[in-house]
């Protein structure tokens, strides 16, 4: 690995484990909640970014997982069977979500997905006695780990980030696993991609599939976090900002949700300074990044190496000109 990239890991991990317990409460609540998002994103991630469809129904896998672990710790069930559930429910739904890209893609699909989340968010806000309605699921209890009580801000913020991670190994093993070039195979020439053998409408189904149970893993955990829900963070407006993040952290790289969860979480934090304008500050900085950055942040030292590359073709043409004249 180039001493670049392991210095960039070492800070990440720095600031992941060494800054949190030097923060109040609020601050390690907004590490917890970042990287709740980085999970959610990571799916997402994988979905657009690798198998490129078009997904804007993201946030309803997190309402369904965060509504699956609520609904049945208030029924006596504990968060570890809860949790399971909430997976195979968002495995299930999202092979059925999936089907409707097999006939239709790009802006149709993001309209069928957006539906199903419209659909999704209605059944939360109406079905009151499944969901409570708008008046949501309070006194959500964070769960134990090996006996180990989860109820410091501090202690389940390492809980998370540790989920964090193993689903990042299980994500970085998938992508370079063959399903991970049968999905990169689908996103750059499905035509072709049928014709060497891949079954794209086996990869198409699992990258909602896969994708929905990422997001379902995030919402189990954003319940326990905030310990109430209710179904405003679920709307049709957070699937667009999840996949805000996917793009501006760079689709289709492995820690572009880790960058994008930090620009959708953290930046909005880090710009209340301006008080009321912070949201236009925000708002402007992402416009401008997506003109300046469409392939996202990430993108950067690929864009570098681009020119350097260019510069150096374009000096060695000129020296073999320059031969050539010499030569005659």
């Amino acid at each position: 690995m180039k001493p670049i990239k392991l210095a960039a890991l070492a800070l990440v991990a720095l600031v992941l484990l060494g800054v949190p317990p030097m923060l109040k409460s609020y601050g390690v609540y907004l590490f917890s909640y970042w990287l709740v998002y980085v999970i959610a994103t990571m799916g997402l991630n994988l979905t657009i970014g690798y198998a490129g469809q078009k997904s804007l129904g993201h946030a309803a896998f997190f309402g369904i997982g965060a509504y699956t672990v609520a609904i049945l710790m208030k029924a006596g069930f504990s968060f570890w069977f809860g949790l399971p559930v909430a997976m195979l429910g968002c495995f299930t739904i999202g092979l059925a979500l999936g089907f409707p890209a097999l006939r239709v893609q790009t802006i149709y699909l993001a309209f069928a997905t957006l539906g199903f989340n419209t659909a999704v968010w209605l059944v939360m806000r109406n079905e009151e006695w499944l969901t409570g309605g708008t008046f949501g699921i309070n006194n959500i209890a964070r769960p134990e780990l090996f006996g180990i009580s989860l109820n410091s801000p501090l202690a389940y913020y390492y809980f998370v980030l540790g989920v964090a991670l193993l689903l990042g190994a299980v994500m970085w093993k998938l992508l370079h696993s063959p399903w991970g070039k049968a999905f990169t195979a689908l996103r750059d020439n499905p035509i072709r991609a049928e014709s060497l053998g891949v079954n794209i409408q086996a990869y198409t189904l699992l990258s909602f599939a896969i994708g929905a149970v990422y997001a379902g893993v995030a919402g189990a955990l954003f319940a326990s976090l905030v310990e109430f829900i209710e179904p405003a963070p679920f709307t049709i407006g957070a699937s667009i900002m999840m996949y805000l993040m996917v793009v501006v952290g760079g689709a289709g790289y492995f820690l572009g949700p880790l960058v994008g969860a930090a620009v959708g979480v953290l930046l909005p934090e880090w710009l209340r300074f301006a008080q009321g304008w912070y949201l236009f500050v925000f708002g402007s900085s992402v416009v401008a990044l997506m003109l300046w950055l469409p392939d996202g942040l990430l993108s950067i030292p690929d864009r570098l190496r681009a020119r350097r590359q260019a510069r150096e073709a374009s000096a060695a043409r000129s020296a073999a000109a320059a031969r050539m004249g010499a030569a005659s």
